[in-house]
């Protein structure tokens, strides 16, 4: 079978542990922080949302340590990630939606005013499920 990054990280994961996976300002996080805080998602994904494998999920969020988490976390899950321009609006917006034929949309706390997510952004009420990744 072919090996997947989710596979290369977990190998990582479980060899190096310690080991810085990613800086972001001015935190550091370590391939096992990375591994606990996507399988929390992971779980917080499935218990409240009912995630499982095969579900398309769009993701619009900043760059930041929570968009690598929330990768791995869906990718754990067996589920489709759709990657938002978090910087789309209106009507491009609307056809990234479409175009990935997804019901579900994880989104950071901050993008709550400046979407305009019902309407103004043209993102229309059966897409408009929307969840904070903090």
């Amino acid at each position: 079978p072919p090996v997947t990054l989710l596979d290369v990280f977990q190998l990582h994961a479980r060899r190096h542990p310690k080991k810085p996976l990613l800086r972001f300002q001015d935190e550091v996080h370590t391939y096992e922080d990375m591994d606990l805080r996507s399988n929390r998602t992971a779980w917080a994904l499935r218990r409240r949302l009912g995630l499982s494998s095969g579900s398309v999920v769009a993701v619009f969020l900043p760059n930041s340590p929570a968009y690598v988490w929330t990768w791995l976390a869906l990718a754990k899950l067996g589920c489709t990630m759709a990657c938002l321009n978090s910087n789309a609006r209106g009507r491009a917006l609307r056809h990234a939606l479409d175009a990935a034929g997804t019901t579900l949309v994880l989104s950071s706390p901050g993008e709550r005013g400046t979407v305009g997510w019902e309407g103004a952004a043209g993102v229309e009420g059966e897409v408009a499920t929307k969840v904070s990744v903090v």
